[in-house]
């Protein structure tokens, strides 16, 4: 049997697992072994070390984890992947942070300008799953945010951004930009606006098989 990865699923900020629901049952009908995590994220005393602890006491003994982290869960992917048997990392319409930085600091630092509202989030998924994320969200707490990112520099393992195409919130010229000067990549652009995992789960399922089959654990799907 061909060798299989662990997707370990974060979520963005203010939100919960179920984000994840349309691209679970993709990734494991290709032979897959996909978990999402609900954060801490209402907790006030949780920080980014719990975030990360959180993810990885559920990925517990697995094999081969591709860790992937949506919008603020950019800030929690990379600590997860030395806590885990981590072979890959995937940004998906994400905050990269630098070595250092608060939550805080990352906008002006990042150069982000844009002026958006709530819709800007939920581009291109139809309104029924619109409705139905708003009514999950969470209140995003903590003090984490204002403290320094805690991690002295990303995790040495193959390393992927997905830009989503129709993103209104992170739009393609600044993701771009963000991927370019912090990790010095390119990223893969595919379908979908910030909530692509709503919006579009089969571009990122697709994306994630991809890079799976290019970390050699297939198989990769149809």
């Amino acid at each position: 049997m061909n060798p299989r990865a662990t997707f370990a699923l974060i979520h963005g900020g203010g939100s919960t697992a179920w984000d994840w629901h349309l691209v679970l049952p993709i990734l494991a009908r290709a032979g897959h072994s996909p978990i999402a995590v609900d954060l801490p994220i209402d907790d006030d005393g949780a920080d980014l070390d719990d975030y990360a602890r959180t993810v990885a006491a559920v990925v517990g003994s697995a094999r081969d984890v591709i860790v992937v982290g949506h919008s603020l869960g950019g800030f929690t992917a990379p600590l997860v992947c030395d806590k885990v048997d981590a072979i890959g990392l995937v940004y998906l319409a994400a905050m990269i942070p630098a070595p250092g930085e608060s939550f805080t600091d990352w906008w002006a630092n990042t150069g982000y300008d844009e002026d958006v509202d709530d819709s800007a989030f939920f581009t291109g998924v139809p309104d029924d799953l619109a409705r139905e994320a708003r009514s999950r969200e969470r209140e995003q707490r903590g003090e984490w945010m204002s403290r320094p990112w805690p991690a002295p520099r990303h995790p040495l393992v193959p390393t992927r951004v997905l830009l989503c195409r129709d993103d209104a919130f992170f739009p393609a010229p600044f993701q771009r930009r963000q991927a370019r000067e912090r990790l010095g990549l390119e990223p893969v652009e595919i379908s979908g606006g910030h909530y692509a995992a709503l919006g579009a789960p089969q571009a990122v399922a697709t994306a994630l098989l991809d890079f799976a089959g290019e970390l050699g654990r297939l198989p990769r799907g149809d």
